[in-house]
């Protein structure tokens, strides 16, 4: 969906900048060439509607509408702007031990373990 949006939006952009510069200023007329202000009234000439003026309405109206839809679909999914993957989950703040804590909290050996630890230790001993 969002590709069918970007490229109508990158069609209505072009047509948008065609037609704003096709347009011809306020005092483009005769008398706005030698500085005269005769045709401009307080706020400006009135005149009808051309062709240009009416694209240029509608494609600005368009141009705002695919921009808030591109808008909208690229706030659904939160993703890395790295490389556009997910971002990590917010993990909880780990919570540090002491090694005496940790030795508090292990539960105690088994009789297999202190037979291990024991070889293990004669072994560097011998070493």
């Amino acid at each position: 969906m969002s590709g069918i949006i970007t490229v109508i939006h990158i069609i209505v952009c072009f047509i948008l900048i065609i037609a704003v510069l096709l347009q011809s200023g306020k005092a483009a007329d005769l008398a706005g060439a030698f500085g005269g202000g005769g045709s401009q009234t307080v706020f400006g000439p009135r005149g009808a509607a051309t062709i240009l003026s009416k694209a240029t309405t509608i494609s600005a109206i368009v141009f705002m509408l695919t921009s808030l839809g591109l808008w909208m679909l690229s706030a659904r999914g939160v993703k890395s702007a790295v490389s556009g993957e997910e971002a990590p989950a917010k993990e909880a703040a780990a919570v540090t031990e002491t090694k005496k804590e940790a030795e508090e909290t292990k539960p105690p050996p088994t009789e297999e373990k202190k037979e291990k630890e024991q070889k293990s230790t004669e072994t560097e001993k011998k070493k």
